[in-house]
């Protein structure tokens, strides 16, 4: 009982702390307070961008954004006199000398449909380019997106079953409560073991239970057909984000070669032309390692993570693990977005 209270107070915890410290960002930039945090640029991490949901369990909500609130984010990133930029030309920023222009891009993990649906109208309103970062396994429904898997097994069951490790567990998951501690537990486990096998483990509890993990990742995910539609926007660009959705710092080394290279070249094929960035799955220690970014560099690939940061120009940056900074779908208001660009936020974050 004491551990189920615990479990949902953390995030309660972290949540207020971090919203905290984005509305003393807020306030502090507003008064001009700690101006050279800003840098010269910044990276947007986004995933989907949809209409709100109404269900009452969304484990991955952070991924939600609305079309309403990107519209936002574009027009205070306006207001503070920031150019738009594409990925590409933000390497090309980064590595000339300061110019006094701050810019943004957007970059959008895992080629979700809704991304053409919701937010491909809104960066054409703006002007904005975006790119699309496609995991080849993903869009030929070859492999799953285990966190979407859960998501939709846990949203229609009251009970499971399953073996953590010490033989199998009947776990209760009627109640909101119940769910998000299962959800939680399920998603440990791709650290804990082999990802490859934690997510065959968590494919086969969903189907037992009458959810087809491929049949998901087919109703999320552009097809290769819908992504050449897409490829005709002259704001979209692709880049490649594995064939597996796996953390490549955990895998053997001819692994995680082909994982980038058979990525890369499904986005050659698409856009015709030679893939020129690379997002790490997670975006975190367990894909972006030293080994992993002298792979993209043999690759001339440009490597983005998940680790938030603002940007300098002038050749300093290390073009395979350039920060990120998320649009996330728990703090979804205009002033935050002023808040991140300010920088101060990363600074209070130390």
């Amino acid at each position: 009982m004491t551990d189920g209270i615990v479990h949902r107070i953390r995030p309660v915890a972290r949540q207020a702390a971090i919203t905290a410290g984005l509305e003393l960002a807020a306030i502090l930039s507003r008064f001009g307070v700690g101006k050279d945090a800003a840098g010269d640029g910044l990276i947007f991490t986004l995933h989907h961008v949809r209409p709100a949901s109404a269900a009452a369990f969304q484990p991955n909500r952070i991924l939600d954004v609305t079309p309403g609130f990107l519209d936002a984010v574009l027009v205070a990133l306006r207001e503070l006199d920031y150019d738009f930029v594409s990925l590409e030309a933000a390497a090309e920023r980064l590595l000339a000398p300061p110019t006094g222009r701050r810019f943004a891009c957007f970059t959008l993990d895992d080629g979700f449909r809704d991304n053409a649906l919701h937010a491909r109208p809104v960066f054409a309103t703006h002007g904005a380019p975006y790119t699309i970062f496609i995991s080849k396994g993903l869009s030929d429904a070859s492999h799953s997106a285990w966190w979407e898997t859960l998501a939709a097994l846990l949203r229609q069951v009251d009970r499971i079953d399953f073996d953590f490790g010490r033989g199998i567990e009947n776990l209760p998951t009627a109640t909101v409560a119940q769910k998000q501690v299962a959800f939680d537990r399920l998603s440990n486990i791709i650290n804990r073991i082999d990802e490859s096998a934690a997510v065959a483990a968590i494919d086969a509890l969903a189907a037992r239970n009458g959810v087809d993990a491929l049949e998901v990742c087919r109703d999320l995910v552009m097809t290769k057909a819908e992504l050449l539609d897409l490829a005709g926007d002259p704001l979209a660009q692709y880049g490649a984000h594995t064939v597996s959705h796996r953390g490549l710092a955990r895998l053997a080394d001819a692994e995680a070669e082909a994982e980038v290279a058979d990525s890369a070249a499904y986005v050659a094929e698409l856009t015709g032309r030679p893939c020129r960035s690379f997002a790490y799955p997670y975006g975190d220690a367990r894909s972006v390692s030293p080994r992993e970014r002298e792979r993209l560099k043999r690759h001339g690939l440009i490597g983005v993570t998940t680790r938030p940061g603002t940007l300098r120009a002038g050749g300093a940056a290390d073009m395979q693990a350039l920060p990120r900074v998320s649009l996330n779908g728990l703090y979804q208001k205009a002033r935050y977005v002023r808040a991140l660009a300010s920088g101060l936020p990363f600074k209070l974050m130390g």
